[in-house]
């Protein structure tokens, strides 16, 4: 598996599309680098780009970014919403797969001093790439903005970390670092006021507010002991938070960033927002999301928009989806296209799932075609897959039965336990004729030499493996499905109880079509032992689903007769 990490760095122009394409198109030089998500603001005069890679390709790429800024921006003439200190504003590298964060914030310190020894701007590190505790927050680093950095970089404690301790004048500072994968998220209001939405603001910022005599605005702050500020928290952890005014769309903003939606998730930060803006007599509109999300996000947001309408989360994630943006107003401002929005739908090999993008009729049509595959281990899984969304149906009917309010959530767990198995063995369809076509690729490679017959033979056992993890997988599947089934034709919905009795038939037509697979592939593998004990495992599956089959055909039977 290949080391990923995100690189999200923020330049401090969104309204001259061709600076911005040109800044784009170095990172995109960097072969082995995707460009995720290019999303310019025209009020904060700031462009949020999103991409990935393995980390010393996005290092590079990111070297050339900056380097590209400081050449076209010029922050003497910058002017914009968001609070900003240079033409790179921020760079931040955040973990994505097989790396750990302590090694991303070497990656970001790497980058710091390249660009502060080549390019001679200063670098500050923040969050985990700065082991200065009392400098690691990014909004303490830039409180002063580009403005007051002229002076305050004079200041020992405020030495850049890299690069000249001078302050350019064209280019400004930028911030490096590795952190956490954040969310920026603003939500609309009914209002054009910026105080009130600071208000709002402060009230759920884990900061909060300073304390004040009188008016919270302008009252004289109340000090501790020590003559320090007293505070008032907000109610919202891992959430930073500022009120403004977007002329663009003409109205006020609360601009959160959520720093950790395992702490504080979309959906949390949102319904607060709401609830306070409503004690003052402000009504949320909608929201916007600024730069890319997380799939887990926004299908955690649907499933709680759901429970709160007591309806149940065991639906697709497409429907999952529509509900969270449809709650949070996500598509108010403009259209909200998943596909170019999350992370996973970005990422998604499209070439690895051509079998299950095509319609029935075409799915039949390339089934029929002398083509050997799709065959009998993608139509197994296929057809797995058809006896979990029965029985998801089920529980999502028996969810929604007039009289059966009170089991809503008894049948929407078991929904959601069925769309698992749907979409785990959607999955497989195409990765049966993945493991196919890999063995068919094996037997033509060379074999004129030694060497060549060498390597041609352990690419052959080694597809061969793959050829019967795989429809092994599908039967593990598709008898785990039945326990579904099961309660279904137990408990459900009784006036859908036989198509409980069709999704057995169909998980176990499932079970026993991938162990012919699993049977076939088997016999051309080396490794005896492993063999040994994948048949004598199936053998035990297979006859577990057919006498599972077998006791839920009798309930439904019981219950028609």
């Amino acid at each position: 598996m290949k080391r990923l990490i995100e690189c999200v760095p923020n330049f401090s122009e969104g309204r001259d599309l061709s600076i911005i394409k040109q800044i784009t198109d170095a990172i995109e030089t960097v072969e082995g680098v995707r460009l995720l998500n290019v999303d310019p603001g025209k009020a904060t005069n700031r462009t949020v780009v999103t991409f990935v890679g393995e980390p010393e390709l996005v290092i590079e790429a990111a070297y050339r970014a900056i380097s590209k800024a400081g050449e076209l921006i010029n922050m003497s003439k910058h002017t914009g919403e968001h609070p900003r200190m240079g033409a790179t504003d921020v760079c931040p590298l955040i973990p994505i797969s097989n790396i750990s964060m302590e090694e991303v914030a070497d990656f970001a310190r790497a980058l710091a001093e390249r660009v502060g020894k080549e390019l001679l701007i200063p670098v500050y590190l923040y969050e985990y790439a700065q082991p200065n505790k009392n400098r690691n927050n990014l909004s303490v680093i830039r409180a002063g903005e580009y403005e007051g950095f002229f002076k305050k970089i004079k200041h020992p404690e405020w030495s850049p970390d890299y690069g000249p301790n001078e302050f350019d004048a064209k280019r400004g500072g930028t911030v490096i670092g590795a952190r956490d994968f954040l969310i920026a998220y603003n939500v609309n209001l009914n209002t054009t006021s910026v105080r009130r939405a600071n208000s709002i603001a402060f009230d759920v910022r884990e900061a909060g507010r300073v304390l004040r005599e009188g008016d919270p605005i302008n009252g004289r702050i109340i000090t501790d002991e020590s003559g320090k500020p007293r505070t008032i928290p907000g109610t919202l952890k891992s959430v930073k938070a500022i009120g403004w005014y977007i002329e663009e769309y003409g109205i006020a903003q609360i601009s959160m960033n959520l720093t950790n939606i395992e702490v504080t998730p979309l959906h949390k930060a949102f319904d607060e927002v709401c609830k306070k803006a409503d004690a003052r007599g402000i009504r949320v509109t909608g929201s916007e999301l600024v730069g890319l999300i997380p799939l887990k996000s926004l299908l955690d947001a649907g499933k709680y928009f759901l429970a709160k309408q007591q309806r149940s989360a065991g639906v697709s994630e497409k429907e999952l989806l529509r509900i969270a943006i449809k709650s949070m107003g996500l598509d108010e401002l403009g259209p909200f296209k998943p596909e170019e929005r999350i992370i996973e739908c970005l990422l998604l090999d499209k070439a690895n799932s051509k079998l299950v993008s095509l319609s029935l009729s075409d799915f039949a049509d390339e089934t029929a075609s002398e083509s050997p595959a799709p065959g009998g281990g993608s139509i197994s899984a296929y057809t797995g897959v058809l006896g979990a969304s029965l029985a998801t149906m089920v529980a999502n009917l028996s969810s929604h039965k007039k009289g059966w309010d009170e089991r809503w959530e008894e049948f929407s767990d078991w929904a959601e336990k069925g769309e698992h198995y749907k979409n785990e063995l959607l999955k497989l369809v195409d990765k049966d004729t993945i493991a196919f076509n890999r063995i068919m690729e094996a037997f033509a490679l060379p074999k004129g030499s030694e060497e060549e017959k060498v390597a041609r033979t352990a690419a052959i056992q080694s597809a061969t493996k793959f050829a019967i993890e795989v429809p092994f997988n599908v039967m593990k599947l598709a008898y785990q499905s039945m326990e579904v089934i099961k309660a279904m034709a137990d408990t459900g919905n009784p006036n859908s109880v036989t198509d409980a009795g069709v999704a057995a038939l169909c998980a176990r037509t499932a079970v026993i079509g991938a162990f012919l697979n699993v049977k076939i592939n088997a016999s051309g593998f080396n490794d005896k032992a492993f063999v040994e004990k994948v048949l004598n495992e199936g053998s035990a599956l297979q006859q577990m689903a057919i006498d599972s089959e077998t006791e839920i055909l009798a309930i439904v039977n019981s219950k028609i007769v």
